[in-house]
Parts: C-alpha cells; structure tokens; sequence
C-alpha cells in the first residue's frame, strides 16, 4: 500500500499569494491609495514588535501595518519606504486551525483590517468595507 503523503502547512509565499489576492477583492477606490503596499510574511513578529504590543505571546498578533497612516501624514514627512503588511504565518495557521474559517477569509480580513489603519479607520469603518466587498 502507497503512503500518503504528508499534509504541509501553507508556506510564507501561499500566504503571500492569498495576501495579494485578497488586496483584489478591496474596492478600487481605496486600493487606489495603497498601491505600493508590500506584503511580508514572516513566521512570527520579531521581539520588537512583541514589545511594542504587549503581547503575551507571539501568537496574539495576525498582522501588522507598518508605514505613516494617511491622517498623520503631511507636507514635512518624508517617506522613506514602502508602507508594509507584515502578516504573521505561524499565528495565522494557529488560528485557522482553532476556528476551521477558510484560510483565504483569514487572510482577507487581516488585510483588510491593517490596510484600515492606513487610512486611520475604526474597527466598524473596516467591518463595513469587508462585509461590503464580500
């Protein structure tokens, strides 16, 4: 009898693949305003980030919006990178896991969420943008 062969997790380019899908499906209107947004997918955010947030653990955080949001920006800020999208694998595949949502609606969401903070939006501003483009 053949083995099967082992189920892998999805890598950091599938979520990186499902990252850029999901930045599709974001009305053009504000995908318009982040069009040079990277994603980056790393396993776990580093120490800093760990800080910075508090968390308990590094499985407490999906995503992260690193960059200057649209409201604070102004004539005298300089930008001197790309706003980024860091989301967080490990985290991510442990909550697909616990809740059996599909992965690409995971992902969606965190996009869509971090992509909120860039233009300083409200957790019921992003709720209404997601459950818009569904």
């Amino acid at each position: 009898m053949p083995e099967t062969p082992a189920l892998l997790p999805p890598t950091r380019e599938d979520i990186e693949r499902l990252a850029g899908e999901a930045f599709l499906t974001i009305p053009a209107a504000l995908r318009r305003h982040v069009a040079n947004i990277v994603f980056c997918v790393e396993d776990f955010p580093d120490e800093d980030v760990e800080r910075e947030m508090e968390l308990e653990t590094p499985f407490d955080i999906l995503g992260l919006y690193r960059g200057i949001a649209l409201p604070r920006r102004g004539v005298n800020i300089v930008r001197r990178a790309n706003d980024m999208i860091f989301l967080y694998r490990r985290p991510l595949l442990d909550y697909w896991c616990e809740t059996g949502e599909p992965l690409f609606d995971i992902v969606r969401h965190v996009v869509i969420h971090e992509i909120g903070h860039h233009f300083g939006f409200s957790d019921d501003d992003m709720e209404n943008i997601e459950t818009a483009t569904e």
